[in-house]
């Protein structure tokens, strides 16, 4: 594995993060404790030490399992987390949202769950549009000067609003805003009209979630199987829904093929080229390896010229930020 200096911090993290949405299983779709574990410990073996989590992953498993995972070893790991959606699909709405309250109230449950006295990146999950730039801001500078995080993140944030919270931030002397967070792949590259172009101008570190499309771009719903097309209530899944998205795909298997590899590890490899850290989320240890495996990808010039000529969207595309946030959180699946 090798390692990236993360936007304008002090930070070494590891080319590719560990999401760890699929930790636990109160979700009725994800990893139990002991296959959890065994990802885990193969992703920290193979270099990786960036871990992206969020309270709502499993109504709060996951943090849980992270926290036990961490014991002895929790000065080898970027530690990011996220607050805004509640953890439990009935959450008062004072401990969702934005605010400050709500991000003092979540904090504290994370750092419970995860058994740490500080997160190292903590990032707003959603942006719920109501809370001001200003009032964000000011809740991670009184939580880093409590000590209870490092860094600061937005995730999901269109530019407009990430660039108006850097900005505030670096007016204020606060806790810079040192990372963005959003979804990018072959089949989601909207935000390379602005959150790219913003996010590297301002000196932020990049991570970037779903490079696989949801599992569609490894071609095994062509086969079948379900994964998150199902398993997830049809959440953070990219159908194969459209002639430029089969086309896509087929252009993704067809550079595997001549490489060897799995389809899969030529979408990660393709993500891993636009400057960002790309998020890996599995389900089982074979996931996590043949993930891993797009490390030794190399993808030729005129590999990856095809897959940006097949997968290109108009340049006037605006980025789709997020998904609204009157969605309903993820639920238990019958």
């Amino acid at each position: 594995m090798k390692y990236t200096t993360f936007g304008k911090t002090g930070l070494n993290v590891s080319q590719l993060a560990l999401g760890t949405g699929n930790f636990g299983t109160r979700w009725g779709y994800g990893a139990d404790p002991e296959v959890s574990k065994a990802i885990f410990n193969n992703y920290a073996e193979a270099g990786g030490n960036f871990i992206d989590g969020a309270d709502v992953y499993q109504f709060g498993e996951s943090e849980e399992l992270l926290g036990t995972l961490l014991e002895g070893r929790r000065e080898n790991f970027v530690l990011a987390t996220k607050y805004a959606r509640g953890v439990q699909p009935d959450a008062n709405r004072l401990v969702t949202g934005n605010s400050r309250k709500a991000m003092v109230a979540s904090v504290e449950a994370s750092l419970k769950r995860l058994k740490t006295d500080r997160i190292d990146l903590y990032w707003v999950h959603w942006p719920d549009d109501v809370t001001p730039a200003e009032e964000i801001v000011r809740g991670f500078e009184d939580l880093a000067r409590a000590g209870k995080i490092i860094y600061a993140g937005l995730s999901n944030f269109p530019a407009w609003r990430l660039s108006r919270a850097v900005t505030l931030s670096e007016f204020r002397n606060a806790v810079p805003i040192a990372a963005a967070q959003f979804e990018h792949s072959l089949v989601h590259r909207e935000p390379e009209a602005d959150l790219f172009p913003a996010s590297h101008a301002l000196g932020l570190g990049v991570v970037t979630w779903s490079p696989l499309g949801g599992g569609m771009l490894t071609g095994k719903y062509r086969k079948g199987e379900k994964g998150r097309a199902e398993g997830f209530g049809g959440n953070v899944f990219q159908p194969e829904n459209s002639e430029q998205r089969t086309r896509v795909l087929d252009t993704v298997m067809d550079i595997a093929n001549e490489l060897g590899v799995s389809p899969g590890q030529v979408a990660i490899a393709w993500s891993g080229t636009h400057g960002s850290v790309p998020i890996i989320g599995p389900r089982s240890v074979e996931q996590l390896l043949d993930n891993l495996g797009a490390l030794s990808v190399e993808l030729t010039h005129e590999q990856i010229q095809r897959l940006d000529t097949v997968s290109s969207t108009a340049p006037s595309t605006p980025a789709r930020t997020a998904t609204p946030w009157s969605a309903k959180p993820f639920r238990v699946v019958a």
